[in-house]
């Protein structure tokens, strides 16, 4: 197997740094060296037996180390790559876009014999050596080096524009870079992307002075995204050049570590555009479709991604599907379609997904029609909410694929049909599984004690915090009204009607019945203080053990004796709460608002052995 190391490979990646097609490089096969991961990247050595180089595998070939096809020691074939001088560094970088594994681990380290003499040629010193000559080798050829021209954007258009020549043959006269391939220490690029998302323009105002932004999604033919972002002269100038669906060639920007704070698209990088960048639209040739590329989260690892700006993807079997629903807009009581759909996958969990406008009545009919079939839905660029714990929100770029011909389909539908349809599933909001290896935000995560919140009140000044804590309810006031009348299809609050019924404001009808929802307020302890909460329906049935309907039924029957009663059996039994936490106004005094958005009881195995790990980060002070 050691044989099918490419003889003198790395010799031609070295003389060959940007190759002009992938499609025209010869086999390049290497070993893998010293394979590490470094955040969701893998760092190697690169080794043909003979010479060494730095390497790094794209994000995107992540897969392939943790699935077990490229394995430290084993080979892989390189079909498309970039080598890029470290600018701190006498030293050269490999990137790797595109690769496939040839073959797992080796017993040990290839190493090559090195011959002074080979197909009769004698090697020389460098400076002795022939420039205008070629060394053949076993399976490569090595060509001299040469000068290297890299081509502005703007240069590209106009060769363009001034040669008619088919478009698939000015393609391979020129050097585009994927979008996987780019990094911060590369030098001149040209990339050719479609705009699938533009912002608006906005302005700023800091110490610096004033300024405005706009921002961009872009997408090359392989499906990868990033983020690009103007700022002033540049925002002005490309603003209006940004066309929604049209393709550019873009060149002379620059690329950083994206923030994940602020990143809205699943990429390691962002991009700036500046005055000196250039943008032109590619004309008179074939555009693309980008391909759809998703990057999965399961259910249960969603709580990470709870009010935050970077979208998901989610892949599930449809449970249910809700009838079109009207949401009245705040802003300009405008009413659009609202429709929710119940999806579930592989670690038996379901989270609610909501479908809006053309989504809601298109997209959704159709899956309303085919709910009986449990049909397999991927979504992507979907918001994540803390409605009832996790919830999901499409927007107006997310893409919605039924029964998607993907292995991860197959799989999830394989699972559903052997097992998963006769499994108990449970809310994603009803209390996420830990797991501090995978950064799941849950119970288990953001820890505090009460008297880490009251005794901070800037808390949530800029805009919410959430927090979980560990507690008790304490005591309920039992002549607090716990309950308000709710419209049964919007869940808004009613009116008695005159005559007789009652009045939706949401809905702008009468109905003849209501149902009552939660709404109260409940004393919390723990070890460091108390403080009151507030609870909406879903938490309080989970705290109370009945609905609020039935508490009414229950004290309308036996009496306020048993309802007391009732609500005493909720106090002090231990509970894990997940929280949120504003300041809000009352009588001209600021105070904290908390409000339990996600409850569940505690699970002594997990709650021990989070204490365990809890305990192993303590350090004895000597």
């Amino acid at each position: 197997m050691a044989k099918a190391v490419s003889p003198d490979a790395i010799s031609f990646i070295l003389e060959n740094p940007y190759p002009d097609s992938s499609s025209d490089l010869p086999e390049i096969i290497v070993q893998v060296l010293d394979l590490k991961p470094t955040g969701n990247k893998y760092m190697f050595m690169a080794s043909d037996g003979k010479l060494k180089v730095r390497a790094l595998l794209q994000s995107a070939l992540s897969s392939e180390v943790t699935s077990g096809n490229i394995q430290n020691l084993g080979l892989i074939r390189v079909l498309d790559y970039t080598l890029n001088d470290i600018p701190t560094k006498n030293e050269k970088f490999l990137i790797v876009s595109k690769c496939e594994a040839v073959s797992p681990a080796l017993e040990a380290e290839y190493k090559a014999e090195v011959k002074t003499e080979r197909s009769g040629i004698v090697l020389k010193q460098k400076q002795e050596m022939d420039v205008g000559s070629e060394v053949k080798t076993e399976g490569i050829v090595l060509k001299p080096k040469e000068e290297v021209v890299a081509k502005s954007a703007a240069q590209i258009v106009h060769e363009q524009h001034g040669n008619m020549a088919p478009a698939a043959r000015m393609a391979m006269t020129r050097r585009i870079h994927p979008l996987v391939s780019l990094n911060p220490y590369q030098g001149i690029w040209t990339i050719k992307v479609r705009v699938t998302s533009k912002g608006n323009m906005r302005t700023y105002k800091n110490a610096r002075g004033e300024g405005c932004v706009f921002n961009v999604e872009l997408t090359d033919e392989d499906g990868t995204q990033i983020q690009a972002t103007m700022f002033n002269e540049a925002a002005r100038k490309f603003f209006d050049k940004f066309q929604m669906g049209k393709v550019y060639y873009i060149s002379k920007g620059t690329l950083k570590v994206a923030n994940k704070q602020f990143k809205t698209v699943q990429n390691d990088y962002e991009m700036t555009l500046n005055e000196n960048s250039e943008v032109e639209e590619a004309r008179n040739e074939a555009t693309f479709i980008p391909e759809t590329k998703f990057n999965f989260v399961p259910i249960d690892e969603l709580g990470p991604y709870v009010n935050g700006r970077e979208l998901v993807d989610v892949i599930g079997v449809v449970q249910s599907v809700s009838p079109t629903m009207s949401i009245r807009r705040k802003i300009n009581n405008e009413t659009i379609p609202k429709r929710d759909i119940t999806i579930a996958d592989e670690t038996k969990k379901t989270v609610v997904v909501s479908l809006w406008n053309d989504l809601a009545t298109s997209i959704g009919q159709e899956l309303l029609d085919m709910a009986d079939k449990s049909p397999v839905v991927a979504i992507k660029s979907l918001k994540v909410g803390d409605f009832q714990g996790v919830s999901l929100s499409a927007l107006s770029k997310s893409i919605v694929v039924v029964n998607p011909d993907t292995p991860e389909a197959k799989k999830l539908k394989s699972w559903y049909d052997s097992e998963g349809k006769d499994t108990a599933l449970a809310a994603i909001g009803s209390g996420l599984s830990p797991s501090t290896q995978s950064g799941t935000r849950s119970m288990y995560s953001d820890r505090v004690s009460l008297a880490h919140i009251t005794s901070n009140p800037s808390l949530g000044e800029d805009k919410p915090v959430f927090f979980c804590i560990k507690a008790y309810i304490s005591y309920i006031k039992p002549d607090q009204a716990v309950w308000y009348r709710a419209c049964k299809t919007c869940n808004k609050k009613v009116t008695e009607a005159v005559g007789s019924g009652y009045w939706c404001e949401g809905c702008q009808k009468n109905e003849d019945n209501c149902s009552l929802r939660y709404i109260m307020a409940v004393k919390v302890s723990d070890a460091s203080g108390e403080a009151y909460l507030s609870v909406f329906n879903e938490q309080a049935e989970k705290i109370i053990g009945c609905s609020a309907d039935e508490l009414n039924d229950l004290k309308s029957q036996d009496g306020d004796s048993a309802y007391q009663a009732k609500l005493k059996e909720a106090t002090w039994v231990p509970h894990l709460f997940r929280v949120s936490v504003t300041p809000h106004e009352y009588n001209n005094e600021k105070k904290q608002r908390i409000t339990i958005r996600a409850v569940s009881p505690i699970d002594y195995a997990t709650e021990s052995k989070y204490l365990v790990e809890e305990i192993s980060k303590m350090r004895v002070s000597k």
